[in-house]
């Protein structure tokens, strides 16, 4: 008897269906590879050419220039100094200082960007790293040894300790480098006295490991007492009381909803382990659409990871989502998240940005262009000469529209300084009071400059930033904010995690801005996203919210959101009351991800 033949459906049956990948998909995924794993294939797919230069671009050529710095200032200083009565010499140094002058008058504003820029890619580079890694190795060490099951408080008094030694260390360590490098610099030796241009370079670099040294055991220990004297963050465990008559704001606060540009795609980070495709934000949508339409949403925040590697077919899909429900659209706000800036290329992680590269800037246009489109005509800029607020983000980005055109279609290098520019004077964006009421929000971007797939989720807050929260806040005295931005800025008070979760995704001048948040302390409020998972609590007097990913998860876990009430007492202080959690319903079977 022989065996009957098999049917196509059965023959299909043994072949891999397309519609739930395979293991290429899981080649960037933190939730299916390890990080040593994720590492390995990094080294063996990066182009070490373009390592080799953008090394030289962003570590070598800085260090010789911070090198040099002081060794030309002294002989400029002391060949000046001795010529000084000759009237040539005085008057070329004195036109060569107006120069400066001149330069630092008209430029000061991008310099300062320049410099405050680079400044934090060495404190994302080396400080911040060194830190974390011996704060978090101590709080894993203390806490599995001493308080796993303490008090809070108890827990709190040890993460302080565990700062404070942990910034002695490193600070330890960073003086025995600067030691070390100490015979071979000459921090003001007369570049004459060097017989040949590889003594300068020799002493230029020690120079400059003399200088970073110096500077990471100050800031070392500067953090880590800077850590264990601030207050510590709690999870808010009570919720304020409803005031009778009192005017609610209803906010639907999503995050890291990580559009992909394929219906089947998956994402970087979750590979298989989490949603295919778009349905899951289509139904989250339908589903705010129907929480609308029976009790009014005042705004749906959205802090960040709207795309998934920030390209435009990923843009286009996240905009046609929102125009499915044009009721909610006019409601929307966003602000760009590490993935919408930052991923160099979601097929390969090894590949890295130039600093000479136009894929930043086009990233930050496509950015500019889906908040434009947005809500451009309801956010303004602030004006940081004038102190105040200024023109809307539509009204603000006219006069480049052209240019940004032009740059997204050519990306011609003679555009590539405009579109930082731009860029930077976009944020903060403030949606102000409306008349009568006492709530606005402040839109930040959080996100730090990155060429490397292992920085990509870093965060900085800029200085001009905090700047512009203060004029918003001056012009505003008795007004409310919801103060948005992508990253979180304390680690939460759980058991120590993941050195990787704790070092790669922070923002690293977090204490400074929690220091300077206090001020708000009482009339404000703090959301985020980036993490991934839901957290209310509270640090220095000011609630910090976190928001779930509702999407990186798999099809048929179900997953959530938030939507948060806030009143403005009659104490003229922001009350927080209970949020209400929206359960997303996981689907089985591919109907689900065909969206069917």
């Amino acid at each position: 008897m022989t065996d009957e033949p098999k049917t196509g459906r059965q023959a299909a049956e043994r072949v891999i269906d397309p519609r739930f990948g395979d293991i290429e998909d899981d080649a960037s995924s933190t939730k299916r590879r390890s990080l040593l794993s994720l590492a390995g294939s990094l080294l063996l797919e990066i182009s070490l050419p373009k390592l080799i230069l953008a090394w030289i671009l962003l570590l070598v050529v800085p260090g010789l220039v911070l090198g040099l710095a002081p060794i030309i200032v002294s002989s400029w200083v002391v060949t000046v100094s001795g010529k000084i009565a000759a009237p040539a010499i005085g008057f070329w140094s004195l036109l060569f200082l107006a120069i400066i002058a001149a330069a630092a008058w008209f430029g000061w504003r991008a310099l300062f960007r320049m410099a405050e820029r680079n400044f934090w890619s060495l404190n994302a580079v080396v400080v911040q790293p060194a830190y974390a890694a011996f704060r978090e190795a101590l709080n894993q060490f203390t806490e599995r040894l001493f308080a796993r099951n303490s008090s809070h408080d108890a827990r709190a008094r040890l993460r302080a300790v565990t700062a404070a030694v942990a910034g002695v260390l490193v600070c330890a360590l960073a003086v025995l480098v600067c030691l070390l490098a100490w015979p071979s610099a000459h921090l003001f030796a007369d570049i004459s006295e060097l017989s040949s241009w590889g003594r300068v370079a020799i002493v230029a670099l020690a120079n400059s490991i003399v200088l970073v040294a110096a500077y990471l055991a100050v800031a070392a220990l500067f953090w880590g007492f800077a850590d264990a004297t601030m207050p510590q963050p709690r999870t808010l465990e009570s919720f304020d009381t409803a005031q009778t008559g009192a005017r609610r704001w209803r906010i639907a606060h999503l995050s890291d909803v990580h559009v992909v540009g394929e219906r089947y795609g998956f994402r970087i980070e979750s590979g298989r382990s989490g949603a295919r495709g778009n349905d899951r934000l289509k139904r989250l949508l339908k589903q705010l659409d129907e929480i609308d339409a029976v009790d009014r949403l005042d705004t749906i925040l959205i802090s960040g990871d709207m795309t998934d590697a920030g390209v435009s077919t990923e843009w286009a899909e996240f905009l046609d989502a929102l125009a499915a429900h044009p009721r909610l659209v006019d409601r929307v706000l966003i602000l760009p998240g590490n993935h919408d800036l930052n991923i160099v290329d979601r097929a390969n992680p090894a590949r890295m940005d130039l600093p000479t590269s136009p894929n930043r800037r086009l990233r930050e246009i496509r950015t500019l262009s889906a908040m434009n489109a947005l809500q451009g005509g309801r956010v303004r800029v602030v004006d940081i000469a004038e102190g105040r607020l200024g023109k809307t983000l539509e009204e603000a980005l006219q006069p480049y529209l052209a240019e940004m055109a032009t740059f997204a279609d050519e990306a011609r290098p003679r555009l590539s300084n405009t579109i930082p520019e731009i860029w930077a004077r976009a944020f903060p964006m403030v949606v102000p009071p409306r008349h009568g009421e006492a709530l606005g929000i402040i839109l930040l971007n959080s996100n730090a400059d990155t060429h490397f797939s292992f920085t990509n989720a870093l965060g900085m807050m800029s200085a001009a930033q905090m700047q512009g929260i203060d004029i918003a806040r001056h012009e505003y005295p008795d007004t409310c904010w919801i103060v948005a931005l992508h990253h979180h800025v304390v680690e939460y008070p759980w058991a120590a995690k993941t050195l990787s979760v704790r070092i790669g995704t922070a923002l690293i001048n977090g204490n400074w801005f929690v220091r300077r948040m206090q001020a708000l302390s009482g009339k404000a409020v703090l959301m985020h996203g980036h993490r991934h998972i839901d957290w209310i609590g509270k640090c220095g007097g000011v609630p910090i919210i976190s928001a779930p990913s509702p999407v990186m998860h798999p099809d048929e876990v179900d997953t959530a959101f938030y939507i948060h009430s806030l009143e403005v007492g009659e104490d003229g202080r922001l009350r927080l009351l209970s949020p209400e959690r929206i359960v997303i319903r996981g689907e089985t079977g591919i109907s689900g991800v065909a969206g069917s």
